[in-house]
């Protein structure tokens, strides 16, 4: 590959600025990854698994984490030899060719984000009405419950997450740089609330698990501590039934080290580009795995799964990891500082969704797959104007029908499938590099690992096609993935014909690295 400097890309240069360390590129692969939210809404899935015998969450995330590292070498070795906006995109797209790699690209990322950003925003107001909930205050209730359970607050859940995403989408627009910054910033505070509340569950102990919940419904004996910890029959492990959760840590936290990618041409030296992936992997990993192994030590391992598999913990009680541990806190200074920490850690997940969809948007309008007014960059601030629009408008439909048709967060999991495939080709486009541009053992290594990506998201996708009712299957995901895949071939043949006529063969600028 040559790195291009014609006339044929939409100018020399994407016009952002190299702001962003190593510090910021682990902070945002680490926001993105969604540990967070996986926490909090770890119950909404395992509520819908037909039997919980078996399954286990350690042992699940430890598995997610061993097969996501062929996708860390690939993305390691592939980002310091294209470090673009859109990293893997440029990569994919080079390798596999424009047609591929754009509609691919558009279906997979550029538009799967949105319906994410919509389920992260709504998992915000849940997470606000959660927290009000436990320190006390019922009239939070309403943003608690899902929309389509009596007693919610859905016109109330659809204004907040809106108005959150709009007020981030401006702070993108106007500072960018402080968007990187607030990324940063909420995700220290998020570790350490996350510290303390792990802390505080091992401190507080099985008396304080039991005594937490046995006061959150004191009428009903079967919600007791000891009645679901005793009713619990199965094993602490069975691989079939702990590899049929999978998909809920693809969802939200092993694969999307995309996020550093997608910045790319903003790093700042050799360091973020080398580091960033491994680096964010390991930590996501102890983030996600300590907690949900912290519940299992204390409120032992029969407990945990009943009380996640049970409706009325989960939809009424708002039962997660954060709310165990504010319960289960015998200080309110603390247990509302955990809920703090919780809220700012998802805020910090949809600040960085924010900006990482406008580069893809940007990087495929810069090759004149989408039209030209997505690469525009303000003289003024320095930020993807249109495309951060786009995007606001685009996520504030997809939270408006979560809420009002379908009445649950979890209907949006179904559209994260688009990803599992992007990602397939992602690491089909790095085997195709290695085998193509590289000698040697680098050519084995990269070759290997693009393989095996390819591989383990294509076991991914199975996982989620097998267990529709679990992994959000229904119309607005299965709807959403089919337009937009269709939409990406539409587009990529609407152009190539466009620009033909104009002089522009665009098939030629997925023959070259774009500028920076």
């Amino acid at each position: 590959m040559t790195e291009g400097r014609g006339t044929n890309f939409v100018r020399e240069s994407t016009g952002l600025v190299k702001n962003v360390s190593l510090f910021d590129a682990v902070a945002i692969n680490v926001s993105y990854m969604s540990t967070g939210a996986a926490l909090a809404l770890i119950g909404f899935t395992v509520l819908l698994l037909p039997s919980v015998s078996g399954v286990n969450l350690v042992a699940a995330s430890l598995i997610g984490f061993l097969f996501s590292i062929p996708q860390v070498i690939v993305y390691t070795k592939m980002s310091s030899k294209t470090s673009r906006t859109g990293g893997d995109y440029v990569w994919m797209s080079r390798s596999l060719g424009g047609f591929t790699g754009s509609a691919v690209t558009f279906m997979g990322i550029t538009m799967e984000t949105m319906p994410y950003l919509a389920l992260i925003a709504l998992s915000v107001v849940f997470a606000i009405g959660s927290v009000g909930v436990a320190l006390g205050n019922g009239s939070f209730l309403g943003l608690a419950l899902p929309p389509n359970v009596g007693g919610s607050s859905p016109l109330m859940q659809f204004v907040l997450a809106a108005a959150l995403l709009a007020v981030l989408v401006a702070l993108n627009i106007l500072k960018p740089k402080w968007g990187f910054k607030v990324v940063s910033i909420l995700m220290v505070v998020g570790l350490v609330t996350l510290t303390v509340a792990v802390i505080t569950l091992l401190s507080a102990g099985q008396s304080g698990v039991a005594n937490y919940i046995d006061n959150l419904n004191p009428g009903n004996q079967s919600l007791s501590y000891q009645s679901l910890a005793s009713s619990y029959g199965g094993s602490t492990f069975d691989l079939g039934a702990t590899l049929s959760v999978l998909p809920f840590f693809a969802i939200f936290v092993y694969p999307w080290f995309n996020a550093s990618a997608s910045v790319g041409s903003e790093l700042k030296g050799k360091r973020a580009t080398t580091w960033n992936a491994p680096i964010s992997a390991v930590l996501a990993f102890l983030v996600v795995t300590i907690p949900l192994a912290a519940m299992y030590y204390v409120g032992g391992f029969g407990f945990t799964n009943e009380a996640l598999h049970s409706s009325t913990l989960v939809i009424d009680d708002s039962f997660n990891f954060w709310t165990l541990a504010m319960g289960a806190s015998s200080s309110s200074a603390i247990a509302a500082l955990i809920g703090i920490g919780w809220i700012l850690w998802e805020v910090a997940i949809l600040a960085f969704g924010i900006i990482t969809i406008s580069r893809y948007l940007l990087a495929q309008s810069f090759d004149r797959f989408l039209p030209s007014k997505f690469a525009y960059v303000s003289d003024r601030w320095g930020s993807p104007i249109f495309a951060h629009l786009f995007d606001l408008a685009v996520t504030v439909v997809l939270i408006g029908l979560a809420v009002a048709v379908y009445g649950t967060l979890s209907s949006l999991y179904g559209a994260v499938l688009a990803s599992m495939f992007y990602f397939l080709f992602v690491g089909l486009g790095a085997a195709v590099y290695a085998i193509k541009r590289e000698k040697g053992s680098e050519r084995s290594v990269l070759a290997v690992a693009g393989i095996l990506t390819a591989a383990v998201f294509a076991y991914i996708s199975y996982e989620f096609l097998a267990s529709p009712a679990v992994w959000g299957g229904n119309t607005l995901a299965d709807g959403y993935i089919v337009v937009t895949f269709l939409a990406g071939v539409g587009i990529y043949v609407a152009s190539r014909r466009y620009h033909k006529a104009r002089g522009i063969d665009i098939s030629l600028l997925f023959k070259e690295i774009p500028p920076e």
